[in-house]
């Protein structure tokens, strides 16, 4: 057991990696995905995977009981930037939706997006004359007209909510 708690750890690595991109305009490799499951872990109930092999990074608790999740992270630094895409999904393997945590430039979460498998792989199969769909490839607003908002920064959970992510609304 380390001396520090995980909150803390994530916290420092969130200054860090906003601190590493205003300096060098770069982001800080691997660290967007880790914050990530943190956050969705904390703020929707989930218990992260010791086994990443499986397929999936987290397993629902409370209303997500037992449901399999990919989770994936998608830093904005620039919101005028379009053709921003979502980490690889995995295709293959056995898992129920996906969540997308969408962060602001402190590395900070402001919503997140879930989408079932079903819609993920009806879209996939979609474009399926693509590679993207061979390597599990999507962009962040596909994913959003796909999904449904979990998630806001200012309202917390949305649970049991018709949302309209289609008509702008």
């Amino acid at each position: 057991m380390g001396i520090y708690s995980v909150d803390k750890l994530i916290s420092e690595a969130r200054r860090l990696a906003a601190e590493f991109r205003r300096t060098t305009g770069k982001p800080l490799p691997g660290v967007s995905g880790e914050i990530a499951e943190h956050d969705a872990a904390r703020l929707l109930s989930l218990k992260i995977c010791e086994d990443r092999s499986l397929g999936y990074d987290a397993v629902g608790e409370g209303n997500r009981e037992g449901k399999r999740i990919q989770i994936k992270a998608r830093v904005i630094f620039d919101e005028e930037k379009s053709g921003q895409r979502v980490g690889q999904l995995r295709l293959d393997h056995d898992w129920d939706s996906v969540l997308l945590v969408i962060m602001d430039d402190d590395y900070e979460p402001f919503e997140i997006y879930e989408a079932e498998r079903d819609d993920i792989m009806d879209a996939m199969d979609e474009a399926a004359s693509s590679n993207r769909k061979k390597r599990g490839a999507m962009s962040v607003a596909r994913f959003k007209i796909l999904s449904r908002l979990v998630w806001t920064r200012e309202e917390g959970v949305i649970e049991d909510e018709i949302w309209d992510n289609r008509s702008g609304s």
